[in-house]
């Protein structure tokens, strides 16, 4: 099976091109180009603290979806110079369209949300081979390393958590890791995203699909770490935005994203994979962009989050959880 076209470029290929964005962190570097057919090219590399290339092994599992089933396009990389290379219709991502409060923007995310949820659903089918190395998504071994080490972040978190709460946050990354079966259904394993983020969806900038950059975290686990990723973001965003008096909570577009999945989820773990986003979020920031004291609140919020089991990223009457 196959997502994508071929790229076929070279870092010297891309450096010809418009550059449009750029930024990054200690972990990655994205840097988004103007392609000769009027799209864009979404190069993201090794940050300064990655160890090794970026790389995608188990992208061939992804399956192309036509345009017709309303899905947004998966868009799996090619390797480029030491970093992955992906192509998509749009220039930014769906997390910096919604600090864009027009009602058309707000749209744009709504739709691109909807059409992710649906690919996530078709993803979530593709059987996992024994004979393919999927392990544990990136992002949840990375917050267990960080749980198990010492640092900054680490301390004054276990001064409000207490341990308690960390042990229920770490007994939630087995539960939705590629082994356990939390719910007890008997269910196999699912080939999740594993970083099925509002960063990695990309809403097109005029025409075209919505393209959710996928590749390097493709691991096994629960298909409710992906949903729960995604409103995970979502929530964090909504409690960002309250801080400034934006009228907008994301409530509806939680909603959309798990109407557009259909039934079949858990609703407890798809809360508790929102948590650990947030979590992980709040982790990654301190890691490889330093201490902030703005993460003396997201501590603060994570400890709610943790308290609640993230029930408040999941609306009542959704569709989209059982």
């Amino acid at each position: 099976m196959t997502s994508d076209i071929r790229l076929t470029a070279s870092p010297a290929d891309l450096d010809g091109l418009d550059l449009v964005a750029e930024y990054g962190t200690g972990l990655q570097t994205t840097r988004v180009h103007r392609a000769q057919d009027g799209g864009f090219l979404w190069w993201q590399r090794p940050g300064a603290q990655h160890t090794g290339p970026l790389t995608a092994p188990a992208a061939h599992l992804v399956p192309y979806l036509p345009a017709e089933t309303g899905a947004a396009l998966l868009a799996v990389p090619e390797q480029v110079g030491d970093g992955l290379l992906h192509r998509a219709a749009g220039a930014a991502s769906a997390a910096a369209w919604l600090r864009d409060f027009r009602p058309q923007a707000r749209g744009l995310v709504a739709h691109s949300l909807a059409s992710a949820a649906r690919a996530l659903r078709v993803l979530h089918r593709v059987p996992v081979p024994d004979d393919v190395p999927l392990g544990t998504p990136p992002g949840l071994t990375r917050l267990r390393d960080w749980a198990y080490g010492t640092s900054e972040l680490k301390d004054r978190t276990l001064a409000v958590w207490g341990e308690e709460r960390m042990a229920r946050l770490l007994g939630w990354t087995t539960d939705l890791g590629p082994t356990s079966d939390a719910a007890g259904t008997g269910r196999p394993r699912s080939l999740v995203h594993g970083w099925a983020s509002v960063g990695a969806l990309i809403p097109p900038l005029s025409r075209g699909r919505a393209a959710l950059l996928t590749g390097e975290d493709l691991a096994a686990g629960r298909p409710e770490l992906d949903l729960g990723w995604a409103l995970g973001d979502l929530v964090e965003l909504a409690w960002a935005a309250r801080a400034v008096a934006s009228p907008h909570d994301c409530t509806d577009l939680r909603r959309v994203l798990l109407d557009a999945y259909g039934p079949g989820p858990d609703p407890v773990l798809v809360g508790r994979s929102a948590v650990l986003r947030v979590v992980t979020h709040m982790q990654d920031f301190a890691t490889y962009r330093g201490w902030d004291d703005e993460l003396l609140d997201y501590i603060a919020l994570t400890a709610e989050l943790i308290d609640e089991e993230g029930r408040r990223a999941v609306p009542q009457g959704a569709q989209g959880v059982s």
